[in-house]
């Protein structure tokens, strides 16, 4: 039945028994007796009572197809309104979900363009700061060191110190190369990579230990550099926000096939505060291979960072 016809008829029956109240052996003399006027207005009471309760329940489904439009997040798929009510509320949910399910898809294609031309552009900056900037910085050294050699000894010292600072920013580069590009994730694989950022970010008054459980299922890698990634910007989080002396990376096996991995800290936890762009960007690349991020307060304080990639599609079957 419609929504039109639905409420038509409920308050046709909230009418219906005001009818039958006239029709009753209730009588109103003029002027109104006290007692007359306190059951018309039980009644009138009694029949606004009944018509709100009536379309309360009536459009109950518009309440939960609105809640659900509200709470809507497209980086994180997955919930849909239950399908219910009257046609046309039925209609207009199944509405909505064809619009959020085309929505959330066209989000991930866009998401997956936008992140693999970062990664090219990381590729491309990175090589062209070892190549360029890095050969250039290298024969600068070079020539401070054939100039320290044949200068005079009170110029030598000088000579020495832009030396040092010139190799400074060779290591510096070299450093914001790897950053932006890990190598030795393509040559060494996951577990190696997730080793050498362990070790990038122990120091600066913080530890960082790493545990990797034996036998996990092969991933590709495209999944590979995402954990990788998120890994990196939970680290770099920790680093610049949390206040922590110590943190942990783990890789585990999940239940279903898949990899979980895992960061943990002990610093001063996330509180309140907004998703920024960080978090924001490490959702979406967890949208790219079909993972879930989730974010958690530690006992007995910091945050742990988990993100679940589920098997592959040759290790699923």
């Amino acid at each position: 039945m419609s929504l039109h016809w639905r409420i038509f008829l409920l308050n046709a029956v909230v009418l219906i028994a005001a009818a039958v109240l006239l029709l009753g052996p209730v009588t109103v003399s003029t002027p109104v007796l006290p007692g007359q006027a306190l059951v018309i207005g039980a009644g009138l009471v009694a029949m606004l009572i009944a018509n709100a309760v009536i379309l309360r329940i009536a459009l109950a489904p518009l309440g939960q197809l609105t809640r659900a439009m509200t709470t809507a997040d497209l980086l994180r798929p997955g919930a849909r309104p239950v399908i219910g009510g009257p046609a046309e509320v039925a209609e207009l949910t199944e509405t909505f979900i064809s619009m959020l399910e085309r929505m959330e898809a066209e989000r991930a294609a866009s998401s997956a363009r936008v992140l693999s031309a970062q990664e090219a552009e990381r590729q491309r900056i990175a090589q062209e700061l070892h190549d360029e900037i890095g050969q250039t910085l290298t024969a600068v050294l070079l020539q401070l060191k054939h100039a320290a050699d044949q200068a005079p000894a009170e110029l030598r010292h000088d000579l020495r110190q832009a030396q040092e600072t010139t190799r400074s920013s060779l290591d510096e580069i070299r450093r914001i190369a790897r950053r932006l590009r890990p190598g030795v994730l393509e040559e060494l694989g996951l577990h190696s990579a997730l080793r050498s950022l362990a070790a990038e970010f122990t120091g600066s008054g913080m530890t960082v230990r790493h545990r990797f459980a034996a036998g996990l299922p092969a991933l590709g890698e495209e999944a590979e550099l995402v954990l990788y990634r998120v890994a990196q910007e939970g680290m770099t989080n920790i680093a610049r926000h949390a206040g922590a002396d110590e943190a942990v990376i783990l890789l585990s096996p999940t239940a279903a096939g898949g990899v979980e991995l895992t960061v943990r800290d002990n610093g001063k936890g996330i509180g309140q505060a907004p998703e920024g762009a960080g978090i924001r960007g490490m959702r979406e690349r967890a949208l790219l291979i079909g993972a879930a991020l989730t974010l958690e307060p530690a006992a007995p304080r910091g945050t742990v960072l988990r993100l679940r990639v589920p098997p592959s599609p040759r290790e699923a079957r």
